[in-house]
């Protein structure tokens, strides 16, 4: 058993205003309950001063631990750089924005205790734009039917996981990293519990348009293959609508309803069937480049700083 008995691990970027509250209120809330935890903050290269932030933090409380890394790899390879210097035998992962509440931790752990190995946080009234909540709604109803699973808008990373969760995350080595959907993927217990969601504490949001689609892209290519299935099967639907196509008009043919040969014929196929060829060239060549970013076996994250490790 981990002689720690809590770990917090966070991801920090543009939160150097937020950091010292943020880990006021962890500090407060953890301490109630365990003096055995570590407040471990993993920022990943951000432009402002948030690891200065984090390192004065650290120099004033022993429990809080820092890592910096080379450059900016993602949120979810902050969190498994983080999870993978965390020694508790519980990990509460939350976002460094205060918008999951540490108040909330209490919540999550008294869940897990009672017999559960992962307890994910419900937030009941999301605080976000109606933009954003939109587009989080789509993509999870998209990657649900992409992937078979169970997915929900209003769980992300917030929650509590015992070790065991945690070291079976660890061993997924795959390129791109999706925290909630490798959560999901090692099975075990997993509980809810209804949390409250917050205003941001400072700034805005870092996570653009472009970043939630292609963040949207790489994990559904890296969760599923059901869009290279849904390509076969609308491939098949072609060649029937061609067939039907085909024998249409070698009916008029034969009645004499065509006059000028060949020419509406050629030139529906050609647009339709180039249209398809180029859309099939495209979804494989996104797996094939997924495959070789993986075979590259290049590290997840690199860390270029450690305060308190």
């Amino acid at each position: 058993m981990s002689e720690v008995k809590l770990s917090i691990v966070s991801p920090v970027y543009k939160a150097e205003k937020i950091v010292p509250e943020l880990v006021r209120q962890i500090d407060q809330i953890v301490s109630s309950f365990t003096n055995s935890y570590e407040i471990l903050l993993v920022e990943d290269a951000s432009p402002d001063n948030s690891w200065k932030a984090i390192m004065e933090e650290a120099k004033k409380n022993e429990k809080v631990k820092g890592l910096r890394l080379s450059r900016n790899f993602g949120q979810h390879a902050a969190i498994i750089a983080g999870l993978s210097h965390a020694k508790g035998e519980w990990v509460v992962v939350m976002d460094c924005d205060l918008q999951d509440d540490p108040t909330e931790i209490i919540k999550l752990y008294n869940k897990a205790i009672e017999g559960h190995d992962v307890v994910l946080a419900k937030r009941e009234n999301r605080q976000d734009n109606f933009l954003k909540k939109a587009v989080s709604r789509f993509f999870y109803k998209v990657f649900e039917y992409l992937t078979d699973t169970t997915q929900t808008p209003s769980i992300a990373n917030f929650g509590i996981f015992h070790r065991k969760v945690i070291d079976a995350v660890l061993q997924i080595d795959d390129y791109v990293k999706f925290f909630p959907a490798m959560v999901r993927w090692v099975g075990f217990d997993v509980s809810t519990v209804d949390v409250k969601h917050n205003q941001r504490f400072e700034g805005s949001s870092t996570y653009d348009m472009n970043k939630l689609i292609r963040l949207a892209v790489n994990v559904i290519l890296s969760f599923s293959t059901k869009p290279l299935i849904l390509l076969i099967k609308f491939g098949l639907l072609i060649s029937l609508c061609a067939f039907i196509f085909a024998a249409y008009y070698l009916y008029q043919l034969k009645i004499g309803a065509i006059k000028v040969m060949g020419y509406t014929s050629i030139i529906s196929s050609i647009w339709l069937l180039s249209g398809l060829i180029i859309a099939s060239i495209g979804f494989v060549g996104l797996y094939i480049g997924r495959i070789f970013d993986q075979t590259k076996n290049r590290p997840v994250y690199i860390v270029n700083q450690r305060v308190n490790l």
